[in-house]
């Protein structure tokens, strides 16, 4: 059963920069793909980013080009960097990991693991 712990979340101004890590129970991080979602107050959970097992990266359009997803395999984890943060990115933000993750694009149906949550509340 694997693990997955997200940290990082916290109070930022708008326009401001957090980075979120995502720590999974693996030292095979790079069989999966692993994606960061968020689930704001009365709104479904949406995808916000993935990586897969090939590297690959996939985004949602709201936050293309200010939030990057990365991964460092000797480390297991996974990185939400989110930069030029609004007031709209306040949520509740997840990982969640798709095994095998050969090609996987993090559609939310397929994953199969999934962590706690951190809370990411972006106000002045």
């Amino acid at each position: 059963q694997l693990q997955l712990v997200e940290s990082g979340g916290g109070l930022v101004q708008p326009g401001g920069s957090l980075r979120l890590s995502c720590v999974a129970s693996t030292s095979t991080l790079d069989r999966y793909a692993i994606g960061w979602f968020r689930q704001a107050p009365g709104k479904e959970r949406e995808g916000v980013g993935c990586v897969n097992s090939g590297g690959d990266t996939n985004y949602a359009d709201s936050v293309i080009g200010r939030f990057t997803v990365s991964r460092d395999t000797a480390r297991n984890t996974v990185y939400l960097q989110m930069n030029s943060l609004k007031p709209e990115d306040t949520a509740v933000y997840y990982c969640a990991a798709d095994y095998p993750g050969y090609g996987s694009k993090c559609a939310d149906y397929n994953m199969d693991y999934w962590g706690k949550g951190t809370l990411v509340t972006v106000s002045s």
